[in-house]
């Protein structure tokens, strides 16, 4: 019994993966983005590795799995662990003064407590007097430059609420090469990055081999007129263990997966890792619950929880959760100022969670699949278990809108069993084949949709095209 279950959960599961690229791919091509890396590990396995669009618009390049991305503040994830690796071992606690560690900081800054930085409560500067790091209009720190700006007085004092802090982790990396007489980033990656199996992640530029291939970032396209070229091979310096971390998607799931609490792989304690999603701070002025604990960003409690983290550099964009839940963590990296990563994870979990739910497709079923047009857009139409739904592909979340469930009564014929009040339940859907015997017209109640480019046609011929701005 409990082998039968496992393989439909496993057929499920690959059919959701297949579904997966195809909206992801409708998604890079309707909101015009370079590329994107994407790896979904459940439990502690990754199961998928998906790779779309280009690492360089001026050449085309295809984007591969392999290629490395900027992964951003995603780094404070990793300095967190190191910190709490420390704790475990007796060196460090994490009510101690940073004082007690780190000497020159201001008077008041050396008061913060090393939990304190960890969360983002110790009232640091966010990038010092001048950002420009972060805007290319600059390098970034130095160990001294660094230690300058952390002499001086902050803007608040420590704990009294979540201050973001690119500075702050850079003192923890400081604290850490004190603690461990080791510059950081040979003790991270002998300690964090080599310990938990990463064979495709170093802490900043300068580690990254040559022979790795490096997505190249992009801007937006608005107000360019097109995308630029944003290298993003900066070397981050002492704000590495703020953000400059290089990885691949999958290497990056995997860390986050072992930092489960239940995880049965990783360089920590449970005890390390349940302090570390434990919700130190609320973001009082997000309209969501949007919480921080010791290098982790979280959500609310609830059926959809999630931890993971965000990055951003320029260029690059890239999202992290996993969900209690499910056991999936999810990872999204773009390679485009506006990437989309932040809402792709969701629209990756909203199929995987329909998959789940429903099933793989019965096989009488399969013949379904397919996107289909009209001028409001596309419409997929994705079988699973025994109904076949019809959803947008250019939404966020397309299984968390109100989906249309269509029952198969025939070959070629259906009924709308389940949908919004203000679409058509319980009108017919049928399918219309060619001479060939390939579908030509999907009806869905009383809408007629069409292949994308006999759509087009239709459209081009009724309407008037308007003339380049």
């Amino acid at each position: 019994m409990v082998s039968a279950r496992k393989s439909a959960e496993s057929a499920g599961l690959k059919a959701a993966l297949d579904y997966v690229p195809r909206w992801l791919g409708f998604q890079l091509e309707r909101y015009r983005q370079p590329g994107c890396s994407v790896a979904i590990a459940q439990g502690e396995k990754v199961v998928a590795e998906i790779a779309l669009g280009v690492a360089d618009m001026r050449t085309g390049k295809p984007l591969t799995p392999r290629h490395r991305f900027r992964i951003a503040s995603h780094s404070k994830s990793f300095t967190a662990s190191g910190v709490m690796l420390l704790r475990e071992q007796g060196k460090l606690g994490l009510d101690d003064p940073i004082g007690r560690h780190v000497g020159g900081l201001h008077k008041e800054l050396a008061k913060a407590r090393i939990g304190e930085l960890l969360s983002h409560g110790a009232g640091v500067v966010r990038d010092g007097a001048d950002g420009g790091q972060f805007l290319d209009r600059r390098p970034f720190l130095s160990r001294a430059e660094l230690r300058d700006e952390l002499s001086r007085k902050q803007p608040l004092a420590p704990g009294l609420q979540l201050k973001y802090s690119n500075h702050g982790y850079g003192l923890l990396g400081l604290m850490i090469e004190e603690i461990s007489g080791t510059e950081y980033p040979a003790w991270i990656t002998r300690h964090v990055i080599e310990a938990a199996g990463l064979k495709e992640t170093v802490p900043d530029m300068p580690q990254l081999p040559r022979s790795a291939p490096l997505a190249m970032g992009h801007s937006g396209e608005f107000p360019f007129g097109q995308r630029l070229i944003v290298p993003g091979d900066n070397v981050c310096n002492a704000i590495a263990p703020a953000g400059g971390f290089v990885s691949t998607a999958s290497d990056v799931a995997r860390f986050f997966a072992q930092l489960a609490p239940d995880s049965k792989e990783s360089i920590l304690a449970p005890a390390s890792r349940r302090e570390m999603m434990h919700r130190r701070w609320r973001d009082d002025c997000n309209s969501m619950e949007a919480y921080y604990g010791y290098g982790t960003m979280m959500n609310e409690r609830g059926p959809k929880e999630w931890f993971g983290h965000t990055g951003s550099l320029q260029g690059f964009i890239s999202r992290t959760a996993r969900f209690p839940a499910s056991g999936y963590t999810v990872t999204v990296l773009t390679n485009a100022q506006d990437g989309m990563a932040y809402g792709w994870v969701d629209g990756i979990v909203s199929i995987l969670s329909a998959f789940g739910r429903h099933g793989a497709p019965a096989r009488r079923l399969e013949s379904w699949n397919g996107r289909w047009w009209s001028i409001w857009g596309a419409s997929d139409l994705v079988a699973m278990g025994q109904v076949v739904c019809q959803v947008a592909p250019a939404l966020a979340t397309p299984f968390d809108a109100a989906t249309t469930e269509i029952s198969v009564t025939g070959k070629d014929s259906g009924v709308i069993r389940k949908t919004s009040a203000y679409n058509s339940p319980g009108q017919p859907v049928r399918r219309v084949h060619d001479r060939k015997g390939k579908p030509s017209e999907l009806w869905v109640g009383g809408t007629r949709l069409l292949p994308k480019d006999a759509m087009v046609a239709e459209a081009t011929r009724r309407y008037p095209k308007t003339r380049p701005s």
